[in-house]
């Protein structure tokens, strides 16, 4: 038996097993919680998944068919491990005419009102509906004289995609949070950097080193 301070009561010890099998009952619990919170409706979307079939275009990829799932190969991986990002946005239209029309990536799968894939540059990033009240919370920290939006994500690229990119963002009217620019000249880590905002207030960053092979280049930036 156990006395319980608070109440000077003598409880039965419980055995390790039992402590155990109560401790995974409370962590399922705890889990299985906002598991359950996330069966709410989905989003009621004006576009849903692409109409690969409409295309008659030379260059529209083979359909395929798996246990009865037809589907189309657009984009390949980028070499070696592709990288893989999920986040959340407001409004899955919106992230569409962004992500596929702004940025130019090519759209994979999706679960209609729920969330939708892009191949960007290769690496797969994942757009979730979360609700239309979400817009990603703001910090900055300062990087060789800019305040920069954290947290962030983006894509090394290299100097012409680089440049092409930021007239695209240019062009369609999409404001700047730090505009392209060098940073760190003459330095190991020079680079042409750029920070601007998906609609649901993520923020991004698109570089490309002077130097390519520098990218990990290690070094205290603020002593030199």
């Amino acid at each position: 038996f156990l006395l319980q301070p608070a109440t000077g009561f003598l409880l039965p010890a419980l055995s390790s097993s039992a402590v155990l099998s109560t401790s995974l009952r409370s962590s399922r619990a705890s889990w299985a919680a906002p598991r359950r919170a996330l069966a709410r409706p989905r989003q009621a979307t004006t576009a849903w998944c692409a109409n690969f079939g409409s295309s008659s275009s030379p260059q529209s990829p083979e359909t395929q068919e798996i246990a009865g799932v037809k589907f189309q190969v657009e984009a390949r991986p980028a070499p070696g491990q592709p990288f893989h990002f999920a986040f959340p946005v407001h409004d899955l239209d919106a992230a569409r005419s962004f992500w596929g029309g702004v940025m130019g990536c090519t759209e994979g799968r999706c679960a209609p009102g729920k969330w939708i894939d892009f191949s960007l540059y290769g690496h797969q990033i994942v757009c979730h509906w979360v609700g239309t009240d979400y817009r990603a919370t703001e910090y900055f920290n300062p990087v060789d004289g800019d305040e920069v939006p954290v947290p962030h994500f983006g894509i090394v690229l290299d100097h012409d995609k680089f440049h092409e990119l930021a007239k695209r963002v240019e062009a369609a009217g999409i404001k700047f949070v730090v505009p392209p620019q060098q940073r760190f000249k003459d330095k190991p880590g020079e680079q042409w950097t750029m920070f601007f905002k998906d609609p649901s207030n993520n923020a991004l960053e698109f570089k490309t080193m002077v130097n390519p092979d520098f990218l990990f280049a290690r070094y205290d930036v603020d002593s030199h």
